[in-house]
């Protein structure tokens, strides 16, 4: 089969196709002919040489497909051969061919194509898992969301604006600070013209969010304790500006503040089956009934892989970056 491959650490040049042996499905595995994957920010971190696979995992980028079972162990499944499916992976996802837990892998929401399905695992795995169960976003509750558009923010905004929740997002631009109001953002605030403490406080009345999601870190996280809201919790999922911080203890004891983060690639598959089930329970008949929508700004062929990693790494993009697999 075909498939893209990180020929060293580096510039998204290194990714090459090449040809590789057909991944042969284990036990609780399908072999799934793709037809589309997403493009993600872990997959440029592996690229750099900073984002190892998990042991046992293919060394091909990519954590999100679409396509059609074609082989696999489906005894007692749902599932059989020919079936459209979406999965998450631990890696694999940018080849002709892939492997998969069946336990991941969800049935295509009604009325989506295998395109608009493939830009769904990643982005709704993560965030089910960091902002309704690490964050436990509830009730009325409220939710800034940092980097709103971005992949994992048209996520966020969307997913908790469907659920009733009053969702803040920060992005790099006008026009980008418009996309997430119009995915139902109450606020965006232009980080690059504003200060997201000022602004959250005074649309608050004082009282900041009750859940934060931050995929930047560094000095982002004491800025981030001034806007919770007491009993609040910041969650963690990336530090792209910086893996270090300056705390002030006395905020979280006095407030009551949580501090947490994941990263959902080496995680079990029962624990990132657990979150199947919830999400198409909870989260697929709102995709069906179009209160979420599949945010892809791009596509590429497969052989383009470097030209979407480029993309990626300019943060131009508003939404998914994806793959079409021939």
């Amino acid at each position: 089969m075909q498939a893209i491959e990180i020929t060293r650490p580096g510039a998204p040049e290194v990714l090459q196709l090449c040809e590789r042996p057909m991944p042969v499905p284990g036990q609780g595995e399908v072999l799934i002919k793709v037809h589309a994957a997403g493009v993600n920010r872990p997959d440029v971190a592996q690229r750099l040489g900073n984002y190892q696979p998990p042991a046992g995992a293919s060394d091909i980028p990519g954590l999100e497909v679409a396509g059609e079972i074609v082989a696999g162990d489906l005894a007692g499944s749902r599932f059989k051969v020919g079936d459209l499916v979406c999965a998450l992976l631990q890696g694999g996802g940018y080849a002709q061919f892939c492997t998969a837990p069946l336990a991941q892998c969800l049935p295509l929401p009604k009325g989506l194509t295998a395109l608009q399905a493939a830009a769904l695992p990643e982005n709704f795995f993560t965030v089910w898992s960091n902002v309704f169960e690490r964050g436990n976003l509830k009730g009325e509750e409220s939710l800034l969301v940092q980097g709103g558009s971005s992949g994992i923010g048209v996520t966020a905004i969307q997913l908790a604006t469907a659920l009733g929740h009053r969702v803040f997002a920060t992005a790099g631009s006008a026009e980008k600070c418009r996309a997430c109001e119009q995915m139902g953002a109450v606020q965006a605030i232009n980080y690059r013209e504003q200060d997201f403490v000022e602004e959250i406080k005074a649309a608050t009345e004082g009282k900041g969010v009750d859940v934060i999601l931050d995929m930047v870190g560094g000095d982002y996280v004491p800025r981030e304790l001034r806007v919770l809201a007491e009993d609040g919790r910041l969650v963690l999922i990336a530090a792209l500006g910086g893996a270090k911080s300056e705390l002030d203890l006395w905020q979280i004891i006095r407030r009551r503040l949580t501090i947490t983060g994941s990263t959902l690639r080496p995680r079990s598959v029962a624990f990132k089956a657990a979150i199947a089930v919830q999400l198409e329970a909870a989260v697929w008949p709102l995709i069906e009934s179009g209160k979420i929508a599949p945010q892809i700004y791009r596509t590429f062929p497969l052989e383009q892989a470097a030209q979407a990693h480029a993309l990626m790494e300019s943060s131009e993009h508003i939404g998914k970056i994806m793959l079409v697999v021939a």
